[in-house]
């Protein structure tokens, strides 16, 4: 094997060192033939059935957890706001009403529509997700914000798709796959999703 590099005699004079790509090569005869190294290609048989049907599931689910997580972090940046807002107004019934009424006034411009789209099983998530980034299930934010009697008719709801705004979040046993994926977002792409929703908040400000 031989290297040589490709260079034109006519614009020789003005390549420099990064113009020239080292390239090997075999010399068959009096015929010299350029030679590249290419990656292996693995060519893999179709999954069994059951191990199919188990990555279709994980797909499926990786994809509604990408999906939904941006808006679980949304969510646990707003109950903060929220939390410390209540704080202040502990004693004026009054405010804290008006308060709220602006809080959910201002959520439902900028995300019902997008919310409503989801699929039942990306709802699931995103139940489980708020819980996993607030500490508070769904249930006990409804009751807090807008009711007892609120929180009842949104669980109602909830049961009807198999879904409970009680359930708390399991990292370690029921939802351990959700946790994994989460995790994957968080240490590879976190920065990605933290631009995207101050872009969100900053378009929301200016609206």
């Amino acid at each position: 094997m031989v290297v040589f590099a490709g260079a034109g005699t006519a614009l020789a004079q003005n390549r420099t060192s990064r113009d020239t790509i080292l390239l090997g090569a075999v010399i068959e005869g009096h015929d010299t033939i350029p030679m590249v190294f290419l990656p292996d290609v693995y060519k893999y048989d179709k999954l069994p059935k059951r191990l199919a049907k188990e990555r279709k599931h994980y797909d499926i689910l990786y994809y509604n957890v990408v999906k939904t997580y941006p808006y679980a972090v949304i969510a646990a940046d707003v109950l903060k706001d929220v939390d410390v807002n209540l704080a202040r107004l502990q004693n004026n019934k009054e405010g804290r009403k008006a308060y709220l009424k602006t809080v959910e006034k201002e959520l439902n411009r900028r995300f019902k529509g997008e919310l409503e789209d989801m699929t039942i099983s990306q709802g699931q998530v995103l139940v489980k997700l708020i819980d996993r980034q607030t500490g508070k299930n769904c249930y006990g934010i409804i009751k807090e914000l807008k009711g007892g009697f609120s929180a009842v008719i949104w669980q109602s709801v909830a049961l009807l798709f198999s879904n409970s705004l009680k359930r708390e979040y399991d990292p370690t046993d029921r939802d351990k796959e959700i946790e994994g994926i989460v995790k994957e977002i968080e240490d590879g792409n976190y920065h990605h999703y933290k631009y995207q929703m101050q872009q969100s908040q900053l378009q929301t400000r200016r609206n």
